[in-house]
């Protein structure tokens, strides 16, 4: 195996630094600390010294202070910024998102793009929530006896069915409550010929024997389950079919994360869409369990794929001040419309089979993605494909009606080389670093179980809006419909209040408003408690992928993420489970989602805050990462650099403490990126700080030498 990069954190010690040339610390240089600074609206500590700011020798040679200046303006290594012809200072191109303000960070293509995602944002919903309204089966059912079909639905149930009373008895106002899965066990012909209308309650009892009769009050149209008698003993059999989609859905992200790696984003965006979509139409027309099972294997395929891969594309091509809104817009108009509107697709088709073609038809409709969809240009760059990527670029400046100068797409075709040797590096790290170390391990697990925690909290409530006493159809609506403002109170904060006790804040009161649900009666009061919960939970939702790419060093952030990714699909199969325990307990599945949700939120507050703090690039960074951060460091709280603060910020000392650095720190967002990565604007800014930060240190490298 080829070595891994060197990584060191060098350092300049306090007692060196009186040792330095006086033009170290003249007011040029840190006049550009000052403006790198100001750039992120934040000092990062890391790069802030503690040591005096004076130099004996500060004075000392006026000529070397008028060479550093030059030496400032000259683009040596790339990283640096040309003045245009008209004198403006222009951005170097050494990153994607560097050529976004040519062609366009939000232009005419880009809304075209935004809008695009509305067919796969329905997909996605269509193929998460579908099921629930396959496979549910109505409240009330009781044994189907043969023998009394003349009777009257009422008159069978009298006669054949076992009561037994809730909250009382017979004479106490209690309510009765017919045997859902038992019958009794005498000779109803015999019955009949006697003239009995009533059940003696002391005559013995057995299992159904002929099948089962439904209320289609509640649910008004038959399902799979009641079709296939998924009832009583077989109750578990929709559970499992549900856990055997989350299982498709870790095989089909592994393999068409492969296809999207080898063959390109857009054949693996079709590819998930269409098995979706055969596999969709399929479910209506099989037999038996496995057969149902099989189909659901193959639906859960195209789960988040049939929607992410088309989410991250359009980000790529968005710019970082847009990104935030397309992000969490494109979730809370889109997805939240389609979850909404599901529930009474079914409700009106009245057909279970009829509602699974009609749900999995639109999928057909992404084999025209190639037509409409730009491929990633990222990827086409990673894969050496540069000629591709700028032809794809310079679709953009056409329909955006934008003209650029041929330099900017040479600059950057440039910068692609150097993603060559920045991805031949990242090709020797794996996922099984960041286990290698201890502080970067204790981050990782805390991600893992802190992701699947979140996973298995919202997927229990999604499918336990079934158990609230309440109109299925309309709880699942009301239940959806806070996707929209749990996004739009994110976009809102997050950039505010950080990430660590936001985080903290929304699994906490998913917990205790899950538990508080179970202190009310059911109904209304326990309804409205349990979708306070979903509320809360859907904001974590939003956080937890965004927290896991911040947080994770840039060499092996995409695998990081991946992996996170696969456990929440781990934790998705029991959650159907835990709903299952309503037929135990009607409180149980709120108990366990309420317990659960406490516990990953007080898990948060022992990962570092993210926000207002350079990110790691390499993995030495993810290990000192947060060091010195207190639990109750709260963002909104610090003060931030503002222009009133210029003079404060020209009296900052030199550093003494000098990030790790590798060739990824770069052109890192040149590869494919991450869904939580592209949702990150601490990334973005991060990026624009690495190189800021890295220019700065090459000009005190020129300094040095010319100093000699």
């Amino acid at each position: 195996m080829t070595p891994k990069p060197q990584e060191s954190i060098p350092a300049v010690h306090a007692g060196e630094d009186q040792d330095m040339p006086g033009s170290l610390n003249n007011a040029s240089s840190l006049g550009n600390l000052s403006n790198n600074l100001k750039l992120n609206g934040f000092i990062n500590n890391a790069f802030v010294s503690d040591c005096p700011a004076q130099n004996d020798k500060q004075n000392q040679d006026l000529q070397t202070k008028d060479n550093l200046e030059l030496k400032e303006k000259k683009n040596t290594n790339g990283t640096v910024g040309t003045t245009s012809p008209s004198g403006v200072q222009e951005k170097p191109i050494v990153d994607f998102d560097d050529l976004l303000p040519h062609i366009g960070e939000f232009g005419r293509y880009q809304k075209i793009l935004f809008l695009l995602m509305i067919p796969f944002a329905f997909f996605v919903a269509f193929v998460y929530f579908s099921q629930i309204f396959i496979t549910i089966v109505p409240e009330e059912h009781w044994c189907w006896v043969p023998e009394l079909e003349q009777l009257s639905v009422e008159e069978r149930r009298a006669l054949a069915i076992p009561v037994h009373y809730e909250h009382g008895n017979e004479f106490e106002d209690g309510s009765a409550v017919y045997s859902k899965c038992s019958m009794y066990a005498v000779n109803f012909t015999e019955v009949l010929a006697n003239n009995i209308r009533k059940a003696d309650p002391s005559w013995p009892t057995q299992p159904c024997r002929s099948g089962w009769e439904y209320n289609f009050t509640d649910v008004p149209y038959r399902t799979a389950a009641t079709d296939f008698e998924w009832v009583c003993e077989n109750a578990y059999l929709s559970t499992l079919s549900q856990s055997i989609f989350f299982v498709g859905a870790i095989v089909g992200g592994l393999l068409f994360g492969w296809i999207a790696d080898r063959y390109g984003r857009i054949p693996a965006l079709a590819g998930c869409n269409v098995i979706g979509f055969v596999a969709g139409v399929v479910t209506a027309f099989v037999g038996n369990f496995w057969q149902f099972a099989l189909c659901r294997f193959l639906v859960g395929f195209a789960f988040d794929n049939c929607f992410t891969m088309m989410y991250i594309l359009v980000l790529e091509y968005v710019g970082p001040k847009w990104r935030t809104f397309v992000a969490n817009m494109s979730i809370a108009l889109f997805f939240t419309t389609a979850s909404c509107a599901l529930p009474w697709i079914a409700y009106y088709l009245a057909n279970w089979k009829l509602f699974a073609i009609v749900t999995s038809a639109p999928l057909a409709l992404a084999i025209f993605t190639p037509l409409l969809v730009p491929e990633s240009a990222r990827w086409l760059v990673s894969q050496g494909k540069v000629d591709k990527a700028i032809k794809i670029l310079k679709k953009f400046e056409k329909i955006n009606k934008k003209t650029i100068d041929p330099k900017v797409y040479q600059d950057f075709s440039d910068s692609c080389v150097r993603l060559q040797e920045e991805e031949a590096a990242n090709n020797n790290y794996s996922v099984l670093d960041l286990f290698k170390t201890p502080r970067l391990r204790n981050i990782t697990i805390l991600l893992i179980l802190i992701w699947m925690a979140i996973s298995l909290v919202f997927d229990g409530h999604v499918r336990n809006v079934g158990s609230l006493g309440l109109d299925l159809f309309f709880t699942f609506t009301v239940a959806a419909a806070t996707e929209l403002p749990a996004d739009t109170f994110l976009t809102l904060t997050l950039d505010r209040w950080g990430r660590r006790w936001l985080a903290c804040g929304t699994m906490v009161a998913s917990g205790v408003f899950s538990l508080l649900a179970t202190t009310v009666p059911v109904g209304a009061f326990s309804a409205t408690l349990a979708i306070l919960g979903r509320f809360s939970v859907n904001i974590s939702y939003n956080i937890g992928l965004q927290y896991a790419a911040e947080l994770l060093p840039t060499v092996v952030r995409a695998q990081g993420v991946a992996f996170i990714h696969i456990m929440g699909y781990v934790a998705s199969i029991v959650a159907p489970f835990v709903v299952y325990l309503s037929h135990v307990s009607p409180s149980l599945p709120l108990i366990v989602l309420g317990i659960l949700g406490i516990i990953g939120g007080l898990l948060s507050l022992m990962l570092p805050e993210t926000l207002g703090h350079d990110l790691p690039q390499t993995l030495v960074d993810g290990e000192e990462f947060g060091r010195g951060q207190k639990i109750w460091d709260f963002p909104c709280l610090a003060k931030k650099i503002n222009d009133d603060d210029d003079d404060r910020v020209d009296d900052l000392p030199v550093e003494r403490f000098t990030r790790a650095t590798s060739k990824t720190s770069v052109g890192a967002s040149l590869r494919a990126s991450t869904r939580g990565e592209l949702r990150s604007s601490m990334l973005n800014r991060s990026i624009r700080s690495r190189i800021s930060v890295r220019s700065l240190q090459q000009q005190r490298q020129d300094q040095m030498s010319a100093c000699v």
